[in-house]
Protein backbone atom coordinates (compact mmCIF):
# COMPACT_ATOMS: atom_id res chain seq x y z
CA UNK A 1 0.00 0.00 0.00
CA UNK A 2 1.34 3.44 -0.94
CA UNK A 3 2.12 5.81 1.88
CA UNK A 4 -0.38 8.57 2.41
CA UNK A 5 1.05 11.83 1.09
CA UNK A 6 -1.14 14.43 2.82
CA UNK A 7 -3.43 14.78 5.81
CA UNK A 8 -5.68 17.72 6.63
CA UNK A 9 -7.07 18.57 10.06
CA UNK A 10 -9.52 21.21 11.28
CA UNK A 11 -8.50 22.47 14.73
CA UNK A 12 -11.13 24.55 16.55
CA UNK A 13 -10.83 27.83 18.39
CA UNK A 14 -11.10 27.71 22.16
CA UNK A 15 -11.81 29.73 25.28
CA UNK A 16 -8.77 29.74 27.55
CA UNK A 17 -8.88 30.12 31.35
CA UNK A 18 -12.72 30.03 31.41
CA UNK A 19 -12.58 32.89 33.92
CA UNK A 20 -11.50 30.88 36.98
CA UNK A 21 -8.86 28.46 35.66
CA UNK A 22 -5.85 30.53 34.63
CA UNK A 23 -3.60 28.34 32.43
CA UNK A 24 -5.39 25.13 33.46
CA UNK A 25 -8.98 25.31 32.17
CA UNK A 26 -10.31 25.74 28.63
CA UNK A 27 -13.08 24.64 26.31
CA UNK A 28 -13.38 24.11 22.58
CA UNK A 29 -15.84 26.10 20.48
CA UNK A 30 -17.76 25.05 17.41
CA UNK A 31 -17.35 27.31 14.40
CA UNK A 32 -14.06 29.14 14.00
CA UNK A 33 -10.81 27.25 13.58
CA UNK A 34 -7.60 26.67 11.62
CA UNK A 35 -7.19 24.11 8.86
CA UNK A 36 -3.76 22.49 8.73
CA UNK A 37 -2.44 20.28 5.93
CA UNK A 38 0.78 18.31 6.36
CA UNK A 39 2.38 16.88 3.24
CA UNK A 40 5.23 14.41 2.97
CA UNK A 41 8.20 16.09 1.25
CA UNK A 42 11.33 13.96 1.78
CA UNK A 43 13.43 15.91 -0.69
CA UNK A 44 13.35 18.99 1.55
CA UNK A 45 14.64 17.17 4.62
CA UNK A 46 13.02 19.72 6.94
CA UNK A 47 9.67 20.76 8.35
CA UNK A 48 8.52 24.12 7.10
CA UNK A 49 5.36 26.13 6.58
CA UNK A 50 5.11 26.77 2.84
CA UNK A 51 1.73 28.51 2.63
CA UNK A 52 -0.50 30.60 4.89
CA UNK A 53 -3.96 31.65 3.73
CA UNK A 54 -7.13 32.94 5.34
CA UNK A 55 -7.51 35.90 7.66
CA UNK A 56 -3.78 36.02 8.42
CA UNK A 57 -0.99 35.52 5.88
CA UNK A 58 2.12 37.26 7.28
CA UNK A 59 3.19 34.52 9.70
CA UNK A 60 6.79 33.28 9.97
CA UNK A 61 7.51 30.14 7.96
CA UNK A 62 10.72 28.80 9.52
CA UNK A 63 10.62 25.64 11.62
CA UNK A 64 11.46 27.25 14.94
CA UNK A 65 9.34 30.35 14.45
CA UNK A 66 5.89 29.00 13.59
CA UNK A 67 3.70 27.16 16.09
CA UNK A 68 2.68 24.50 13.58
CA UNK A 69 6.19 23.68 12.33
CA UNK A 70 7.68 23.76 15.84
CA UNK A 71 5.05 21.31 17.12
CA UNK A 72 5.48 19.00 14.13
CA UNK A 73 9.27 19.13 14.48
CA UNK A 74 9.06 18.15 18.15
CA UNK A 75 6.91 15.16 17.23
CA UNK A 76 9.12 14.14 14.30
CA UNK A 77 12.20 14.29 16.52
CA UNK A 78 10.59 12.16 19.22
CA UNK A 79 9.62 9.56 16.62
CA UNK A 80 13.05 9.59 15.00
CA UNK A 81 11.75 10.62 11.59
CA UNK A 82 14.25 11.45 8.88
CA UNK A 83 12.01 12.57 6.04
CA UNK A 84 10.79 16.11 5.51
CA UNK A 85 7.28 17.54 5.66
CA UNK A 86 5.69 20.77 4.56
CA UNK A 87 2.72 22.48 6.15
CA UNK A 88 -0.05 24.59 4.70
CA UNK A 89 -2.10 26.72 7.10
CA UNK A 90 -5.50 28.24 6.53
CA UNK A 91 -6.04 30.64 9.42
CA UNK A 92 -9.64 30.96 10.48
CA UNK A 93 -8.76 32.40 13.89
CA UNK A 94 -7.57 36.03 14.08
CA UNK A 95 -4.15 36.67 15.62
CA UNK A 96 -4.13 38.03 19.15
CA UNK A 97 -7.86 37.35 19.52
CA UNK A 98 -7.91 35.33 22.73
CA UNK A 99 -9.43 32.42 20.78
CA UNK A 100 -6.48 30.02 20.82
CA UNK A 101 -5.16 30.60 17.31
CA UNK A 102 -1.58 29.58 18.08
CA UNK A 103 -2.77 26.44 19.87
CA UNK A 104 -5.02 25.50 16.94
CA UNK A 105 -2.17 25.65 14.44
CA UNK A 106 0.07 23.56 16.68
CA UNK A 107 -2.64 21.00 17.41
CA UNK A 108 -3.65 20.77 13.77
CA UNK A 109 -0.06 20.07 12.74
CA UNK A 110 0.56 17.20 15.18
CA UNK A 111 -2.83 15.57 14.61
CA UNK A 112 -2.30 15.80 10.84
CA UNK A 113 1.19 14.31 11.17
CA UNK A 114 -0.23 11.51 13.33
CA UNK A 115 -2.78 10.77 10.59
CA UNK A 116 -0.25 11.01 7.79
CA UNK A 117 2.16 8.59 9.46
CA UNK A 118 -0.61 6.26 10.63
CA UNK A 119 1.20 6.48 13.96
CA UNK A 120 -2.04 5.93 15.91
CA UNK A 121 -0.68 7.83 18.91
CA UNK A 122 -3.39 8.62 21.46
CA UNK A 123 -4.35 12.27 21.80
CA UNK A 124 -2.69 12.57 25.22
CA UNK A 125 0.59 11.56 23.59
CA UNK A 126 0.28 14.44 21.11
CA UNK A 127 -0.33 17.03 23.82
CA UNK A 128 3.36 17.65 24.76
CA UNK A 129 4.30 18.20 21.11
CA UNK A 130 1.54 20.75 20.61
CA UNK A 131 2.72 22.54 23.77
CA UNK A 132 6.12 23.05 22.14
CA UNK A 133 4.39 24.91 19.33
CA UNK A 134 2.22 26.95 21.69
CA UNK A 135 5.33 28.11 23.53
CA UNK A 136 6.65 29.72 20.34
CA UNK A 137 3.74 32.17 20.37
CA UNK A 138 3.01 32.68 24.06
CA UNK A 139 6.45 32.30 25.58
CA UNK A 140 5.50 29.31 27.72
CA UNK A 141 3.95 25.85 27.60
CA UNK A 142 0.42 26.90 28.54
CA UNK A 143 -2.07 24.12 27.83
CA UNK A 144 -5.42 25.75 28.54
CA UNK A 145 -6.10 26.27 24.80
CA UNK A 146 -4.10 23.32 23.50
CA UNK A 147 -5.98 20.66 25.47
CA UNK A 148 -9.57 21.50 24.47
CA UNK A 149 -8.52 22.08 20.88
CA UNK A 150 -6.99 18.61 20.87
CA UNK A 151 -9.70 16.54 22.59
CA UNK A 152 -12.74 18.84 22.62
CA UNK A 153 -15.05 19.82 25.45
CA UNK A 154 -14.06 21.44 28.74
CA UNK A 155 -10.61 20.29 29.87
CA UNK A 156 -8.27 20.53 32.83
CA UNK A 157 -4.48 20.37 32.55
CA UNK A 158 -1.62 21.17 34.89
CA UNK A 159 1.79 20.10 36.21
CA UNK A 160 0.34 17.40 38.48
CA UNK A 161 -1.32 15.76 35.48
CA UNK A 162 1.78 15.66 33.32
CA UNK A 163 0.72 14.87 29.76
CA UNK A 164 -2.77 13.81 30.80
CA UNK A 165 -5.75 15.84 29.64
CA UNK A 166 -8.88 15.52 31.79
CA UNK A 167 -12.26 16.20 30.21
CA UNK A 168 -14.90 17.69 32.50
CA UNK A 169 -18.55 16.92 31.69
CA UNK A 170 -20.77 19.92 31.02
CA UNK A 171 -24.58 20.16 30.94
CA UNK A 172 -25.70 19.59 27.34
CA UNK A 173 -27.88 22.69 27.33
CA UNK A 174 -25.00 25.08 28.11
CA UNK A 175 -24.20 27.56 25.37
CA UNK A 176 -21.22 29.88 25.04
CA UNK A 177 -21.37 33.25 23.32
CA UNK A 178 -17.96 34.31 22.06
CA UNK A 179 -17.59 37.88 20.79
CA UNK A 180 -14.42 39.21 19.16
CA UNK A 181 -13.83 42.96 18.68
CA UNK A 182 -11.60 44.15 15.84
CA UNK A 183 -8.64 44.51 18.14
CA UNK A 184 -5.42 42.53 18.60
CA UNK A 185 -3.84 41.72 21.95
CA UNK A 186 -0.75 39.51 21.80
CA UNK A 187 -0.54 36.89 24.53
CA UNK A 188 3.01 37.82 25.50
CA UNK A 189 2.02 41.46 26.03
CA UNK A 190 -1.12 40.51 27.92
CA UNK A 191 0.81 38.24 30.28
CA UNK A 192 3.43 40.92 30.84
CA UNK A 193 0.71 43.23 32.15
CA UNK A 194 -0.22 40.81 34.96
CA UNK A 195 1.12 41.44 38.48
CA UNK A 196 4.05 39.41 39.76
CA UNK A 197 2.22 38.46 42.93
CA UNK A 198 -1.39 38.13 44.05
CA UNK A 199 -2.83 38.60 47.57
CA UNK A 200 -3.49 35.35 49.39
CA UNK A 201 -7.19 36.18 49.85
CA UNK A 202 -7.57 36.59 46.09
CA UNK A 203 -5.91 33.24 45.43
CA UNK A 204 -8.20 31.54 47.94
CA UNK A 205 -11.31 33.11 46.40
CA UNK A 206 -10.26 32.15 42.88
CA UNK A 207 -9.40 28.61 43.94
CA UNK A 208 -12.80 28.25 45.60
CA UNK A 209 -14.52 29.43 42.42
CA UNK A 210 -12.54 26.96 40.30
CA UNK A 211 -13.38 24.08 42.63
CA UNK A 212 -17.04 25.07 42.68
CA UNK A 213 -17.17 25.28 38.88
CA UNK A 214 -15.71 21.80 38.47
CA UNK A 215 -18.15 20.39 41.04
CA UNK A 216 -21.07 22.18 39.38
CA UNK A 217 -20.17 20.69 35.99
CA UNK A 218 -19.95 17.15 37.35
CA UNK A 219 -23.27 17.52 39.16
CA UNK A 220 -25.07 19.55 36.48
CA UNK A 221 -25.76 22.29 39.04
CA UNK A 222 -26.45 25.41 36.97
CA UNK A 223 -27.17 27.56 40.02
CA UNK A 224 -23.75 26.78 41.51
CA UNK A 225 -22.17 27.24 38.10
CA UNK A 226 -23.56 30.76 37.96
CA UNK A 227 -22.05 31.62 41.33
CA UNK A 228 -18.69 30.06 40.49
CA UNK A 229 -18.03 31.64 37.08
CA UNK A 230 -16.39 34.77 38.52
CA UNK A 231 -12.77 35.77 37.87
CA UNK A 232 -11.40 37.78 40.79
CA UNK A 233 -7.72 37.32 39.93
CA UNK A 234 -6.98 37.92 36.23
CA UNK A 235 -9.99 39.78 34.85
CA UNK A 236 -9.38 42.94 36.94
CA UNK A 237 -6.03 43.36 35.16
CA UNK A 238 -7.06 42.35 31.63
CA UNK A 239 -10.57 43.72 31.43
CA UNK A 240 -9.38 47.32 31.59
CA UNK A 241 -7.36 46.83 28.41
CA UNK A 242 -10.44 45.91 26.37
CA UNK A 243 -12.50 48.95 25.30
CA UNK A 244 -16.09 48.54 26.48
CA UNK A 245 -15.43 45.37 28.48
CA UNK A 246 -17.47 46.40 31.53
CA UNK A 247 -20.43 47.30 29.32
CA UNK A 248 -20.17 44.06 27.36
CA UNK A 249 -20.06 42.06 30.57
CA UNK A 250 -23.05 43.93 31.97
CA UNK A 251 -24.97 43.37 28.72
CA UNK A 252 -24.38 39.62 28.98
CA UNK A 253 -25.44 39.45 32.61
CA UNK A 254 -28.56 41.50 31.88
CA UNK A 255 -29.58 38.81 29.39
CA UNK A 256 -29.26 36.05 31.99
CA UNK A 257 -25.66 34.89 31.51
CA UNK A 258 -24.29 32.56 34.17
CA UNK A 259 -21.04 34.48 33.89
CA UNK A 260 -19.03 36.58 31.46
CA UNK A 261 -15.30 37.22 31.29
CA UNK A 262 -12.24 37.62 29.09
CA UNK A 263 -11.49 34.74 26.74
CA UNK A 264 -7.85 33.79 27.18
CA UNK A 265 -5.64 36.85 26.97
CA UNK A 266 -8.42 38.83 25.25
CA UNK A 267 -9.75 40.90 23.64
CA UNK A 268 -12.52 38.37 22.90
CA UNK A 269 -15.16 38.07 25.59
CA UNK A 270 -17.18 34.95 26.37
CA UNK A 271 -20.37 34.31 28.31
CA UNK A 272 -22.13 31.09 29.33
CA UNK A 273 -25.91 30.80 29.04
CA UNK A 274 -28.36 28.10 30.05
CA UNK A 275 -30.12 27.86 26.69
CA UNK A 276 -30.07 28.93 23.04
CA UNK A 277 -32.68 31.69 23.40
CA UNK A 278 -30.81 33.52 26.16
CA UNK A 279 -27.57 33.04 24.25
CA UNK A 280 -29.09 34.62 21.14
CA UNK A 281 -30.24 37.66 23.09
CA UNK A 282 -26.87 37.84 24.82
CA UNK A 283 -24.97 37.78 21.53
CA UNK A 284 -26.91 40.75 20.18
CA UNK A 285 -26.51 42.73 23.40
CA UNK A 286 -22.79 42.02 23.72
CA UNK A 287 -22.08 43.05 20.12
CA UNK A 288 -24.15 46.21 20.60
CA UNK A 289 -22.15 47.09 23.73
CA UNK A 290 -18.90 46.75 21.82
CA UNK A 291 -20.30 48.93 19.03
CA UNK A 292 -21.32 51.58 21.55
CA UNK A 293 -17.72 51.53 22.79
CA UNK A 294 -16.45 52.19 19.27
CA UNK A 295 -15.43 48.62 18.54
CA UNK A 296 -16.85 46.63 15.64
CA UNK A 297 -17.30 43.04 16.75
CA UNK A 298 -18.28 39.62 15.45
CA UNK A 299 -19.57 36.73 17.48
CA UNK A 300 -21.21 33.34 17.48
CA UNK A 301 -22.93 30.81 19.71
CA UNK A 302 -21.39 27.43 20.42
CA UNK A 303 -21.99 24.47 22.71
CA UNK A 304 -19.59 24.56 25.65
CA UNK A 305 -18.68 20.95 24.89
CA UNK A 306 -17.57 21.59 21.30
CA UNK A 307 -15.61 18.95 19.34
CA UNK A 308 -11.82 18.85 19.19
CA UNK A 309 -9.48 18.56 16.22
CA UNK A 310 -10.80 16.33 13.44
CA UNK A 311 -9.93 15.14 9.98
CA UNK A 312 -11.32 17.11 7.06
Amino acid sequence: MAERETATIFAPASVGNVAVGFDVLGHAVQGAGDTVTVERCPERGEIRVVEVTGGVTDLPRAQGENTASAAAAAMASALGLGSGFQIRLHKGIPLGSGMGGSAASAVGAVVALNQLLRAHLPLDALYPFALVGEAVASGGAHGDNVAPCLVGGLTVVGPALGARVIRVPTPAELRCVLVHPELRLDTRDSRAALPGSVPLATVVAQTANLAALICACFHGDLELLGRALRDVMIEPHRGGGIPGFASVQAAAMDQGALGCSVSGAGPSVFAWFTDEARAGAGLLSMKRAFTDAGQQAEGFITPVGGPGARRV
